[in-house]
């Protein structure tokens, strides 16, 4: 994902059908890789953790690893 310097990181709330914009932004960052995640690429997420995930992979290394 390509940024720049104008854009901000979003802050949601994550649900189990989708997740709600607390504060807008364009993106938010992985809470393992902490890689920028675009809104419009966000599809791994925990409800319990309210974190996001760049991959299906990471995902599930954060749901084993603890």
């Amino acid at each position: 994902m390509l940024m720049s310097s104008s854009d901000k990181p979003a802050t949601l709330i994550y649900g189990p059908n989708g997740f709600r914009v607390i504060k807008p932004g364009s993106f938010v960052l992985c809470a393992v890789t902490g890689e920028p995640i675009a809104l419009e690429e966000l599809i791994y997420w925990s409800v319990e953790r309210q974190e996001a995930y760049v991959s299906c992979e990471v995902s599930t290394r954060r749901v084993t690893e603890g």
